[in-house]
C-alpha cells in the first residue's frame, strides 16, 4: 500500500484559461509561478502549489497526492503494479517538481503521486482572499464504497464519517477529509474547497465576493460531518468552490477520535454515519 499524505493542487481544465487564472489570481489569490505549454501553475500565499490550468474540455482533469519523501516514486511504481495498474513516469510536470507519477483510478480519475515537498516565496503577493492551502477535493462516483475501498486499500485513505451510504468523507493526513466521494450518475468533480484561517478571514471572504458580484450559493454554514464553516461559490466554468475553516482535526489515529471543540454535541466525537445531513 502506497500512503498518500497529502492533497497537493488539481489540476483543472477549461475552455477560456485567461480567464480562470483571473479569477484564481484576483478573486481566491493566489499567485502565478509558471507558465509552460499552455499550462498556468497558481501557489497559495505559503508558496503551496494548489491549482493547475490547461486548456480543454472544463473538467477537473487530474489531482496531485503527496507521498511520503521517504518512498521512492520507483517503490510506487512497483506497488501499482502489482496490483495490475499502470503508470506513468513525467519529469518536470510542474515548476519544483522534478518526477511525477500518473496513473487512471478505477473510474477514470488521473492520479499523480509526487515524493518531495517545493515551496514558492509568494509573501505579500496575494490580492484577493489568500487561502492558506487546497483543502479537499469532492467527486461525484457511481459507487461510493467500491471507491472508498479502492482509495483505501490502494493509497492508505481512512473513511471519517459517512452520509448514510451516499456520501463518504476519507482523510489521508490528520484532517477530517482530504477527498469526498458522493453518489452521482457520472464521474466529475463535486466541488473543490480552499481553507481559510479563521471567522475575520471567512469575513473579509464574503465581502470580497460580495464586491465582486459574485453571488454565495450556501452559507456560512456549520457541516456536521467536519464540523467545518463554510460558504459556497461557482467559478467562472460553473465549478462550486467552498471555502471554509475549523475542520475537524484527528490528532492521534490511534485513539480514534476527532479533536473535541465546543460545537460537539458527542464527546469524544468518532467517527460516525450521519442521517439526513445535507
Amino acid at each position: 500500500m502506497i500512503n498518500a499524505r497529502r492533497l497537493r493542487h488539481a489540476t483543472l481544465a477549461t475552455n477560456d484559461v485567461d480567464r480562470l487564472v483571473d479569477y484564481y489570481e484576483s478573486i481566491i489569490g493566489l499567485v502565478q509561478v509558471g507558465r509552460a505549454a499552455g499550462r498556468v501553475f497558481l501557489a497559495t500565499e505559503s508558496g503551496q502549489l494548489a491549482i493547475v490550468v490547461e486548456s480543454g474540455e472544463p473538467r477537473c482533469r487530474a489531482l496531485a497526492l503527496d507521498i511520503s519523501p521517504n518512498v521512492s516514486l520507483e517503490d510506487a511504481r512497483r506497488a501499482l503494479s502489482d496490483n495490475g495498474i499502470s503508470t506513468t513516469l513525467l519529469s518536470d510536470s510542474a515548476p519544483g517538481v522534478a518526477n511525477t507519477l500518473r496513473f487512471t483510478d478505477m473510474e477514470g480519475r488521473e492520479v499523480e503521486l509526487i515524493s518531495g515537498s517545493h515551496s514558492f516565496d509568494n509573501r505579500g503577493a496575494v490580492s484577493g482572499i489568500g487561502p492558506t492551502k487546497l483543502g479537499h477535493v469532492a467527486l461525484y462516483t457511481r459507487d461510493p464504497q467500491s471507491i472508498s475501498k479502492y482509495y483505501g486499500d490502494l493509497l492508505g485513505f481512512r473513511v471519517s464519517d459517512w452520509i448514510e451510504d451516499r456520501f463518504v468523507f476519507m482523510r489521508c493526513g490528520f484532517e477530517h477529509h482530504t477527498m469526498n466521494f458522493t453518489t452521482g450518475p457520472e464521474v466529475r468533480v463535486h466541488h473543490i474547497a480552499f481553507e481559510l484561517r479563521d471567522s475575520a478571514h471567512m469575513q473579509r471572504a464574503c465581502d470580497w465576493l460580495g464586491r465582486n458580484r459574485i453571488q454565495i450559493l450556501w452559507g456560512p454554514v456549520r457541516h456536521g460531518p467536519g464540523h467545518n464553516i463554510a460558504t459556497y461559490h461557482r467559478d467562472p466554468d460553473g465549478r462550486v468552490v467552498e471555502l471554509f475553516y475549523d475542520l475537524d482535526r484527528i490528532i492521534d489515529e490511534e485513539l480514534g477520535y476527532f479533536d473535541p471543540r465546543p460545537w460537539h454535541r458527542d464527546r469524544p466525537q468518532r467517527p460516525k454515519v450521519w442521517i439526513g445531513m445535507p
